[in-house]
């Protein structure tokens, strides 16, 4: 089991994940398995993601169990998979009292089991009250299904058009009555990149990831990552979001990166500090004596590499990168990203993960943002290494170009 990482600087939890449990047939067939293995790998994968995600302060976790498309399947299929559900909420009924979990069946009920469907009734009187966490399960549910079964309600109620505005719609729909009803970080395992339908009220400003292993392969872990790569992204619902101080030329940036990586053998000379000052004062938007001094820490780095001091070069990035924090105000923590700097250079700055990795972590943009930034990067110092000073110009320039229009 992950250690509870909510404590971790800088880490923004979303309040509201929502699911599509996804690949579990797929899984079971490429594993030579019964698909019914498939679905009971799946159940118990998804039920450790989701208690894992209380551990870090999600309050609501959403999945999608079987849809109103799934009667189609085969009757032996679907008689597993009720045997699954019923597995399901006999645990959260158990876990409710002890963890606060107020459980809410999403969708149809009048086509589940009677008995199914009494005991889940059951289950969401009986943890109505409880707050510090809702586990929402959508059975028999289609996204359009939801909206006709809301619209319904809204014509019997008889309330007039001029009287229907959002919140009151929203009063109707599978999720009144939630402190979160909006879902803040949607993910669909298998990688498969539609959502099929589901909430598609509550998704309006979700976050979208798409996982490529299947739910089988998902574990606590994988989820934490992928509620990184949420907490790196800027949510502007509509609004503003200029990150004003990085305001950097990219032609001219590169330029200056470049002129100190042709001087690298020399890191202790007078003219390698200059052109790294230049450089740090055009990217970051800093001051003279800030740019100096962010210069001295990089040359300082780099002396304790040469030497391979890792743990030594780690510290000095680390207070170059609180220098940077203290002045621009980004979201990073400082040792983290000097630990991912010492990777990239340990590995020639070749290897395109490390440094997509690193691009999001500083600059507060997901993995998938990060991509093309990484893959310009990486090639940059494949010719950099190989002494391809032309090339790398080229890549460098078209790698601040990428890095501008994801932070302007």
């Amino acid at each position: 089991m992950l250690k509870n990482n909510s404590s971790k600087k800088g880490v923004i939890v979303p309040d509201h994940i929502a699911i599509i449990l996804d690949g579990n047939r797929r899984w079971a067939r490429s594993r030579g398995l019964h698909t019914l293995q498939g679905h009971k790998a799946g159940f118990d994968a998804g039920m450790k993601i989701a208690k894992a995600s209380r551990t870090w302060g999600v309050h609501t976790f959403t999945v999608w169990g079987f849809s109103t498309e799934n009667w189609d399947r085969e009757e032996t299929e679907i008689k597993y998979l009720q045997k699954l559900f019923w597995s399901m909420v006999k645990i959260i009924e158990k876990e409710a009292t002890k963890d606060d979990i107020r459980f809410i069946h999403l969708g149809r009920k009048d086509r589940l089991p009677k008995d199914l469907v009494k005991y889940i009734e059951k289950l969401e009187e009986k943890t109505k009250n409880n707050k510090k966490h809702t586990f929402n399960v959508a059975l028999d549910y289609g996204g359009h299904d939801e909206i006709l079964r809301a619209t319904k309600k809204i014509i019997d109620a008889g309330i007039p058009s001029s009287k229907l505005d959002e919140k009151t719609f929203a009063s109707f729909l599978d999720t009144k009555d939630q402190p979160y009803p909006n879902v803040d970080l949607f993910i669909r395992t298998s990688g498969e990149q539609r959502t099929s339908g589901f909430l598609p009220w509550q998704l309006n400003y979700a976050e979208y990831y798409w996982e490529v292993d299947h739910l089988p392969d998902m574990t606590p872990e994988k989820l934490w990552d992928i509620v990184l790569d949420y907490s790196r992204r800027r949510r502007r619902f509509g609004g503003n979001d200029a990150m004003e101080h990085l305001t950097f030329r990219p032609a001219l940036t590169a330029k200056l990166e470049l002129d100190w990586w042709r001087l690298g053998n020399i890191p202790t000379g007078m003219r390698f500090r200059d052109y790294a000052m230049k450089h740090l004062k055009e990217q970051f938007g800093l001051s003279k004596k800030l740019a100096t001094e962010a210069a001295k820490l990089i040359i300082e780095a780099l002396v304790e590499e040469k030497k391979s001091k890792w743990e030594s070069a780690g510290k000095k990035l680390g207070k170059f990168y609180q220098l940077i924090k203290d002045e621009l105000k980004l979201a990073f923590e400082p040792k983290i990203v000097a630990s991912m700097e010492v990777k990239m250079r340990k590995e020639g700055g070749e290897v395109e993960s490390s440094t997509r990795e690193y691009l999001a972590e500083v600059y507060r943009i997901s993995l998938f943002q990060a991509a093309k930034a990484a893959h310009l990067r990486v090639l940059a110092n494949v010719e950099r290494n190989r002494g391809n000073w032309d090339k790398v110009e080229d890549y460098l320039t078209k790698y601040y170009h990428a890095l501008k229009e994801r932070v302007a």
